[in-house]
């Protein structure tokens, strides 16, 4: 009996995540970061890049956006040989990136997908284009599992002001209402030493996870919507329910942060520090 097709150890492979999103040339943002802290957390980083960007630690200088065709050639290549567990979605500059990258969901199946509808950069530079906002929410929204704006970025969304910590959980499911699964809202931009995120499950959701941490002082602070959203991929694809991956995600961005305060990295708004704290590659075997 030809026993070499049983002899052979169980098939393993890595958490995969994809990250669908644009390049950061000084390295603290984007698709860099993304790819960073996949690697810290123990995942297998894989990316689709919408556009080239010409920037540092004080602005963006120039956007070079890559042709929709080669955004989807990017993704399909991936999905089709290696596979993808989770996907992190962060700047789509215009409808038909949009588009491309919600026709590829659909055509793949794609689950445990985080949309970070990265809108402003740090140095306040406008990244994405007006008309681009219609098309995000109507095509995409619907398809991911979480959405994960800072306060700027759901103020564009809903058309109106979040006054403060109290108006978190009302934006909140304005945003769900909008046509997202769920949405963690940042509240890193409001005043006070305390900050306070709060993510709802949904428009059901009776009691919206509240995430309260001090405030760290930190003038390196590039890049902390891609590493969020980027961490919370990668530990949906190592198994979490989405309130523990937020939860996990939180605690390493924060050390993140810490870790890189005292570091200074170019004239501006400086990178957090992915690296402080690197996980091994974690191998998981198939269902």
């Amino acid at each position: 009996m030809n026993t070499s097709a049983t002899s052979q150890p169980p098939l393993q492979r890595y958490a995969r995540v994809l990250s669908i999103a644009g390049s950061d040339s000084g390295g603290g943002a984007g698709i860099q970061a993304d790819l960073k802290t996949i690697a810290a957390l123990g995942g297998y980083g894989m990316t689709a890049i919408t556009a080239i960007t010409a920037q540092n630690t004080r602005g963006v200088r120039a956007i070079h956006a890559l042709p929709p065709e080669i955004l989807a050639a990017q993704i399909d290549a991936v999905v089709e040989d290696i596979g993808v567990d989770a996907v992190k979605i962060g700047m789509l500059h215009d409808p038909a990136v949009v588009r491309v990258v919600a026709d590829a969901i659909r055509r793949h199946g794609l689950t445990r997908v985080v949309l970070d509808p990265v809108m402003v950069a740090t140095s306040g530079d406008r990244l994405i284009a007006e008309a681009t906002v219609e098309v995000l929410v109507r095509e995409l929204f619907p398809l991911v599992t979480v959405i994960t704006p800072n306060l700027d970025e759901a103020e564009l969304l809903l058309g109106r002001r979040i006054a403060g910590i109290d108006a978190l959980e009302d934006a909140a499911r304005a945003l769900v209402g909008l046509g997202a699964p769920a949405a963690l809202l940042k509240g890193g931009h409001l005043p006070g030493d305390v900050v306070e995120d709060l993510l709802l499950c949904g428009p059901d959701d009776a009691q919206p996870l509240r995430l309260r941490s001090a405030r760290i002082a930190s003038r390196n602070v590039h890049g902390t919507g891609c590493t969020l959203s980027s961490a919370i991929a990668c530990h949906l694809a190592l198994g979490l329910a989405l309130p523990q991956a937020v939860q996990a995600a939180r605690q390493y961005i924060l050390a993140a942060i810490a870790a890189g305060a005292d570091v200074v990295t170019g004239g501006g708004h400086g990178p957090l520090n992915h690296g402080h704290a690197p996980l091994a590659t974690v191998v998981v075997r198939p269902a």
